[in-house]
């Protein structure tokens, strides 16, 4: 039987709806209950998918709310805590996207500049005529999903951009790619003369003091550091890659993570830069089907149904090119909307999503990967139930 720790929660606030549709009313004053509508949902869904251990974070109305259960290493019975650290996979996008937020607003680069314009290597070639914007929301033209397995190193890396050439307009169509969001990242942290995890740790990790995250752990770290599992049950980490910082390669802590959705739901206190640049993450500049296209975060008019969320996130709108509308002007960030993003790697799988209007997000992050409509259809169980309270 899976070890499963005692959930820990914090004082919660009533809220209203988030998903359409609502599970059964909670009465949100009684821990116990809070407690228990977790454990329900967690607990059948980590032995449907046989997933060692999860870490949940829930922010309501300004008020956290943490609750680990089962292992972070299973051969050494290490279980997840409040520090245990996990591999965000595509999650790590939403904050590659604000540290280029943040470099259009301290004018380092603008989203409509050629790409071209902040690498010299790229003139010349197709990136003349792609747009930062259209490589930050996955539209240049196709660019695949992962790199050939022949680019190893930064060199072929420029040469295989230098070489690519789009199969669609730029703009007309959405491809989700590492390589695109991965040279976005690349070129915001070029703009402001940085490397980019230098950058990264001083415009967004410092100023919202995000004290658990990293592109590589820390020594002093290792312990808090999960294995992710793979479908054999082997202990596996992300190997790594060209742009994988930029694309997929932060770790962290549901809590590191639900400090970023809370800055993106208030940004109160955030310095100006800061602020512009997450708003700019919400912003939308693409329509694809029900879902708006922003920088990392993907988003949906509010209320939204479950199957428009399982739409969005499937694997046809990853994997397919789909056709992309855009918006004239950019659809300004949303306050009746949900926001959310997937992320994964070999072993690892999470979730995050929030709306604004409601200031409730969630943040479910686990050591094995897991189908994606798994965990939103669990988020919308918790939220839903959240959602009715008196």
């Amino acid at each position: 039987m899976r070890k499963m720790l005692a959930a820990k929660t914090r004082f919660i606030m009533a809220t209203s709806l988030l998903f359409s549709g609502p599970a059964w009313a909670l009465d949100v004053t009684d821990n116990g209950a809070i407690e228990a509508l977790i454990n329900d949902t967690i607990a059948p869904l980590m032995d449907e998918h046989r997933i060692p251990g999860m870490a949940v974070a829930l922010s309501i109305n300004g008020q956290q709310h943490y609750f680990n259960y089962g292992l972070a290493n299973q051969e050494a019975e290490i279980p997840v805590t409040d520090e245990t650290l996990f591999e965000l996979g595509s999650v790590s996008k939403i904050f590659t996207a604000a540290l280029a937020g943040y470099a259009q607003a301290s004018g380092g680069l603008a989203l409509s500049d050629p790409a071209s314009q902040h690498l010299a290597a790229l003139e010349g070639s197709a990136f003349d005529e792609i747009s930062l914007l259209e490589l930050g929301t996955y539209t240049a033209g196709e660019l695949p999903l992962q790199f050939p397995e022949s680019v190893q190193s930064e060199e072929t890396m420029i040469d295989y951009y230098r070489q690519w050439q789009p199969e669609s307009a730029p703009g007309s169509h959405r491809l989700y790619s590492n390589p695109s969001l991965g040279l976005f990242g690349y070129l915001a942290a070029q703009s402001l003369g940085q490397p980019f995890e230098m950058a990264m740790e001083e415009t967004l990790f410092a100023p919202l003091g995000l004290e658990h995250s990293y592109f590589q752990v820390p020594e002093a770290q290792q312990a808090h550091y999960a294995y992710g599992y793979s479908k054999e049950d082997e202990p596996i980490r992300v190997n790594p890659g060209m742009l994988d910082a930029q694309a997929y390669g932060l770790k962290s802590t549901a809590a590191d993570v639900l400090t970023l959705v809370e800055a993106n739901m208030s940004g109160a206190e955030l310095n100006e830069p800061l602020s512009q640049a997450l708003a700019a993450t919400r912003t939308g500049y693409f329509e694809i089907g029900n879902m708006t296209q922003g920088l990392g975060w993907e988003s949906y008019a509010y209320p939204v149904a479950l199957d428009q969320l399982l739409a969005g996130n499937s694997l046809e709108m990853i994997l397919q090119p789909n056709p992309a509308n855009r918006l004239t002007p950019p659809l300004a960030p949303r306050q009746e909307a949900l926001y959310n993003k997937t992320g994964a790697t070999n072993g690892f799988g999470g979730y995050v999503a929030f709306v604004p209007s409601e200031q409730i997000g969630i943040v479910l992050l686990a050591n094995r990967n897991y189908p994606n409509q798994a965990r939103i259809e669990a988020a919308h169980h918790i939220l839903s139930a959240l959602s009715e309270a008196p």
